[in-house]
């Protein structure tokens, strides 16, 4: 019988957690957890149950590179009176309380990471903004429309787009650290849009709702203009959305009524795959890729929140010794 050295040049090696940047294939002994140990890849993506938010809420915005460090903040239920300046900060695991918004807002859409966020919008109509520098909000100027329920897309606090919003709206905005600057619109006005893309220049647009029509219509924008793309397969508001422009989730939303599908997209093609665990409208998102996902919050109020590891992902598991 082969032995793991003669395969991998190696030794299993013994260590007191796991390794941080382990490669598919790699085994290792947790000496902690008595438990041995392997690196490998998913085959079909799945949800899984992550930490609770520490307060239930709906209609919340969020910001995120990864699953494993985002931001949810503001949230609802709305109106503005009763909504949350509440924020969130998640490791991975759990929760944890940092410092308020300046104003409350729900139907608040945001963009950037944990530590460099931008939020825009909200049920008061004023296009009211905070940028996060991952320990305070400071407000910035309002965003000029007014609206709520953006789509968003962006790096971080100093390269942000907003898109859409109610009442529906076909303006694109974009934040540049300083000031806002209109550029080419959507081509269907609509509000309740997911949004996913790491800049400015490369963003997607996804579903909507105008009216009480709810629209399945995907655009993607390159900087300069939005091009409509290859619809999907369910026609939703207020979804759960993240990714780039070649490799994006959507997940939950409204058709009307609550949903739990979730789609994939490869740049080309939306593919239905594993459903999110509860159904909802108007979580905060934050996440990657079509592999990497966050979905906390929403209405019904809830607190739970779901993982998304999808097919391909690198993943840690244990070995059944027994």
């Amino acid at each position: 019988m082969s032995e793991y050295k003669g395969i991998h040049g190696a030794k299993v090696q013994t260590y007191s957690t796991d390794p941080d940047d382990p490669i598919v294939g790699q085994v290792w002994f947790n000496a902690t957890s008595d438990k041995l140990r392997v690196q490998s890849q998913t085959t079909a993506g799945a949800w899984s149950t992550g930490g609770n938010l520490n307060t239930a809420r709906s209609y919340l915005g969020g910001a995120g590179a990864t699953k494993n460090a985002a931001l949810a903040f503001g949230g609802g239920p709305p109106p503005a009176p009763s909504a949350k300046t509440i924020t969130e900060s998640y490791n991975g695991t759990a929760w944890t309380e940092v410092n308020d918004m300046n104003s409350k807002k729900a139907f608040v859409a945001g963009a950037g990471t944990y530590t460099s966020a931008i939020a825009s919008g909200g049920d008061q109509y004023s296009g009211v903004s905070e940028s996060w520098n991952g320990t305070n909000w400071t407000s910035i100027a309002n965003e000029p429309s007014g609206k709520n329920a953006y789509g968003a897309a962006g790096a971080d606090n100093t390269n942000a787009l907003f898109f859409g919003g109610s009442p529906p709206s076909s303006e694109t905005r974009y934040w540049n650290g300083s000031s806002w600057t209109a550029l080419n619109n959507i081509n269907t006005a609509r509000a309740g849009i997911g949004g996913a893309g790491k800049t400015y220049t490369q963003a997607l647009a996804a579903g909507g709702q105008s009216g009480s029509t709810r629209v399945a219509i995907v655009e993607s924008f390159n900087g300069t203009n939005w091009t409509e793309v290859n619809d999907l397969n369910t026609a939703r508001s207020y979804m759960g959305s993240t990714g780039t422009q070649t490799s994006a989730l959507v997940y939950a939303g409204t058709i009307p009524g609550v949903t739990a599908v979730t789609e994939e997209w490869n740049g080309s093609n939306w593919t239905e795959t594993t459903n999110v665990s509860t159904a909802r409208e108007g979580g905060a998102s934050a996440g990657a890729n079509n592999t990497d996902a966050l979905l906390s919050g929403g209405s019904p109020d809830t607190a739970a929140t779901e993982e998304w590891t999808g097919a391909g992902a690198s993943v840690t598991r244990t070995i059944d010794t027994d």
